[in-house]
């Protein structure tokens, strides 16, 4: 099995990059068609554990304003053979001090890569 290869590291770049444009644009459709849609689909988040893809679009319907702004400080991508791949990142929210970190596990489907796994978590303050 092979890690990062750069065919597949180049298939999945653009779709964190996708990803984290939607997600600062409150653009509710294009996450939804980023995530698996099924049942087995989970997403922790800061203050919230969603099982399935319609608690994930529920989540998302009633958060007023989508995700507050961020700053990516990092992010590692890594593929692993040619059909699975994890989005790690830090961030800062905008005016906040703390570090948040995200991760994404992603598949390929007959649909194009999908989100099967994410996690969001806050550190304590680093200031």
């Amino acid at each position: 099995m092979t890690l990062n290869d750069p065919h597949i590291v180049a298939e999945v770049e653009p779709l964190a990059d996708l990803y984290e444009k939607a997600l600062g644009e409150n653009d509710l459709q294009t996450l939804d068609d980023l995530f698996y849609a099924g049942s087995e689909t989970v997403r922790y988040g800061v203050g919230e554990n969603l099982y399935g893809i319609e608690e994930i679009r529920e989540f998302r319907k009633k958060r007023p304003g989508g995700s507050p702004p961020r700053d990516v400080l990092r992010r590692v991508i890594t593929t692993i053979g040619q059909d699975a791949a994890v989005v790690d990142l830090e961030f800062r929210r905008k005016g906040g001090t703390k570090i948040g970190r995200q991760s994404q596990t992603w598949f390929r489907t007959e649909n194009g890569w999908k989100i099967l796994a994410a996690h969001v978590s806050l550190m304590a303050d680093v200031s």
